[in-house]
């Protein structure tokens, strides 16, 4: 039975369900910017703490593993516990284990630190589709999934701006320590805001745990991400590279698995039959390739920026703040012109931003690496702005073809796959194109980023076009039964 308060949160017009929703934001805000904020700090954290290079990677990747592994694993358990129950759990371990990373004496407890909130984090982002499908009506889910997409993207390219910034203003003498304390009071407001508002009801019935799915999906991930760590890190070596084979040997018995736990009907880990319809099969390929740009162009950057223009952590911040406007304003206009001219807004956004990629490709090369900051200011807004304005319907129209049931199901999927781009994204571009860390491999680097995000505007189009109020009207009938 639901109870009055959960009846008014699933209006969608209650304040108790965008405090909620609030809640929600906070904890993709958190987990979605510590993906990226070591970045522009791990110089710091590196000398203070004197971390190899392998400690150095596990730093920065350690988190996107344990992230990506929990994810899929995390979601079911979720949906057999309760979902409040178990995001109010994650939530704490995250501050906790932020407060440890904040905290810690020594590399090794770093690693371990960052581990743990990896975790945490992936405990956190498994719930968050199906929350925000149980606390709104479908008629709600394309503007709250637009704010949750523009949230995450946001965080993930806030992150090296705040990292630099916060390293560099040195807040009460904390350095490197600030960019994990700040999730203290982030976290508690969440935990505030989920345990006061948060109803949803725990499943009716006891969801199977599907334990050999939760294993050969785990061992697959950790070998994949793992592997592309390795060789973003080293280069394509041999080990990382036989790694990467075993696991799509280990993927294709996964699948197979998840088939015939389908047919059986004992609870697969994987829903394959999301893959049917179209907006998610297509959807799922377009993410994957825009995550692995988008983290590939802001590692791209920030190297480009410290490493081959030498520009200071702070320097760095102010230079990419245009961009960090313009996906804002991509954002807030992106749902009124895809109502307006439909997928083609997405394509065009693409187009827009790999063509101010290569305009600042052009300049630099022109220049010697001489930046004007002012001069740059409007085509680095542009290309932020292209960026905000495909990322943000994305995901709204890659689950708006299922039911709730379904988007339940893909509460865990959706995050995992972007944690597979991300890591290819790193593999591929920065290992292909940018060892050497100088002018001429950020020129290649960033053109191959333009190419590709030009190859993923066409793809782009093969998305179905939103639907139109009188027939999404229809659509929505059965699924508010």
């Amino acid at each position: 039975m639901i109870n009055g308060a959960t009846a008014d949160a699933r209006t969608g017009t209650g304040a108790g369900a965008w405090a909620a929703f609030a809640g929600c934001l906070l904890s993709v805000f958190m987990q979605m910017i510590d993906v990226t904020i070591v970045n522009t700090a791990l110089p710091e954290i590196t000398a203070d703490l004197h971390a190899s290079s392998a400690q150095q990677l596990l730093i920065v990747s350690g988190y996107s593993l344990a992230f990506a592994c929990t994810l899929l694993a995390a979601a079911r358990l979720g949906a057999r516990i309760g979902r409040r129950r178990m995001f109010l759990f994650a939530v704490v371990a995250f501050t906790a284990a932020s407060v440890w990373c904040g905290t810690a004496g020594s590399a090794g407890e770093l690693v371990l630190a960052r581990i743990v909130q990896g975790v945490a984090g992936g405990g956190m982002a498994a719930q968050t589709i199906a929350i925000l499908t149980a606390l709104f009506p479908r008629r709600m889910h394309t503007q709250v999934f637009a704010l949750y997409g523009a949230t995450s993207g946001f965080a993930g390219l806030l992150g090296p701006i705040l990292g630099g910034t916060l390293v560099t203003a040195d807040i009460g003498g904390l350095g490197w320590h600030s960019i994990f304390l700040m999730n203290l009071p982030l976290g508690v407001v969440t935990f505030v805001l989920a345990w006061r508002f948060l109803r949803v009801e725990t499943p009716p019935r006891r969801v199977p745990m599907d334990f050999p799915g939760v294993v050969l999906c785990a061992v697959t991930l950790f070998a994949l991400l793992y592997a592309l760590s390795e060789i973003h890190l080293h280069g394509w070596r041999p080990i990382p590279c036989l790694i990467v084979v075993v696991a799509l040997g280990l993927g294709a018995l996964t699948l197979l698995h998840e088939r015939a736990a389908t047919r059986r009907d004992t609870g697969p880990l994987v829903r394959l039959d999301l893959f049917a319809d179209r907006g998610f099969a297509v959807g799922s390929i377009v993410i994957t390739g825009f995550f692995g740009l988008f983290t590939a162009f802001v590692f791209a950057i920030s190297i480009t920026l410290q490493n081959v223009l030498e520009f200071s952590a702070l320097r760095t911040g102010i230079a990419m703040t245009p961009f960090a406007l313009g996906a804002g304003a991509g954002a807030l206009l992106s749902p009124i012109l895809v109502r307006r001219w439909g997928v083609r807004v997405l394509a065009g956004g693409l187009v827009l931003y790999a063509a101010c990629v290569l305009v600042g490709v052009v300049y630099v090369n022109i220049t010697g690496g001489q930046v004007n900051m002012l001069l740059c200011a409007a085509p680095v807004f542009l290309c932020g702005f292209g960026a905000g304005v495909f990322a943000v319907p994305l995901q709204p129209l890659m689950l708006s073809g299922l039911d709730d049931a379904q988007m339940a199901e893909a509460s865990g999927l959706v995050p995992t796959i972007e944690q597979i781009g991300n890591g290819v994204g790193l593999a591929l571009l920065a290992t292909a194109f940018f060892r050497a860390h100088t002018l001429g491999g950020s020129t290649v680097m960033l053109s191959a980023i333009a190419v590709l995000a030009l190859v993923l505007a066409a793809v782009t189009l093969a998305l179905p076009e939103p639907a139109t109020p009188d027939n999404s009207a229809t659509a929505r009938a059965p699924a508010m039964n």
